[in-house]
């Protein structure tokens, strides 16, 4: 630890940002996952809650002590902790062990070994195969990758039952199709960025515009896989509308970034995206607890 070092260099180096967004897909699972609907009982909820953000932050720890030199080169990363030199890496690195290992022991042991060894997966994923390997290696990182980064509802999910049901599945599945058009959208905007730290990200390799018509395609895709919810009987109209409108908004900024050179349009893309994620999973909680089916609607139009 440097002497300059804060909590808030500490908390920095987790990336609550994303840690947060993650959270939200995966006490969503917690939630989805009651059946009838109901809460999930605290002994089961703090400790998931507690021990999956601990796995989070670490694994985002590791991806900046993994990241140096790429987050010293690209403005966005640049006065990152570690790279302005408030945390020394041993320091960086002790942190990130101690979070990982409270993390694996209070899910092991105060929830259940399944939702352990799911966590540990989705953690060797991000912060080790992705970082690593993944993230140098290949411009469809972002998509072989995704998995990792789309677990977080199978986990909350596991938590409470026990096991990986496939309504957990279809979570993972959106959360997976979503991460291209929301990371390529930044990718577009950082391009030159990420050429000098020579990261193979789909714009350096093959251009803008492939990567406009990628995003384009892929939001094609999520707004056919955001309604098998619906299409399954996992969520009724509540959230069948929710998804509707959320889907329509984002084919909006997709087909609005595909035709126009307008630079602004990626980080709007990219700002809209995280309003997406975080909606359409609130959607489908109120509809899991407030679920009105198409015949309750021709009730109430009969009457």
């Amino acid at each position: 630890m440097t002497e300059n070092a804060t909590w808030r260099d500490y908390l920095a180096l987790t990336k609550p940002g994303v840690v947060m967004l993650l959270m939200v897909t995966a006490v969503a699972g917690m939630f989805l996952a009651t059946d009838p609907p109901g809460m999930v009982p605290l002994d089961i909820f703090i400790p998931s809650f507690i021990g999956l953000t601990l796995a989070m932050m670490s694994s985002a720890a590791i991806n900046q002590i993994m990241d140096q030199k790429i987050d010293a080169i690209m403005k966005r990363t640049e006065k990152r902790p570690l790279v302005a030199g408030k945390l020394s890496p041993k320091a960086a690195i002790t942190f990130a062990v101690l979070l990982a290992g409270a993390s694996m022991v209070m899910l092991y042991f105060m929830v259940n070994p399944l939702t352990a060894w799911l966590t540990l997966f989705g953690f060797v994923g991000y912060a080790f195969v992705y970082t690593l390997y993944l993230k140098r290696a290949t411009p469809q990182n972002i998509v072989i990758g995704g998995i990792a980064g789309a677990i977080p509802p199978l986990l909350g999910w596991a938590a409470v039952t026990g096991d990986v049901h496939p309504y957990a599945w279809l979570l993972v599945l959106i959360i997976f199709v979503w991460t291209p058009p929301h990371f390529w959208a930044l990718a577009i905007h950082r391009k030159d960025e990420y050429a000098k730290a020579d990261i193979p990200m789909l714009p350096v390799t093959h251009g803008i515009p492939f990567t406009r018509e990628s995003v384009l395609y892929y939001t094609i895709l999520l707004f056919i896989c955001t309604l098998l919810p619906y299409l399954t009987g996992m969520s009724d109209l509540i959230y069948l509308l929710a998804a509707l409108i959320l889907g329509l908004v984002f084919l909006y900024h997709a087909v609005r970034l595909r035709f126009s050179d307008d630079p602004k349009l990626p980080m709007k893309t990219f700002g809209y995206s995280i309003t997406y994620l975080f909606a359409l999973f609130t959607a489908l909680l109120v509809d899991h607890y407030l679920a009105i089916k198409p015949t309750d609607v021709a009730i109430w139009l009969g009457a």
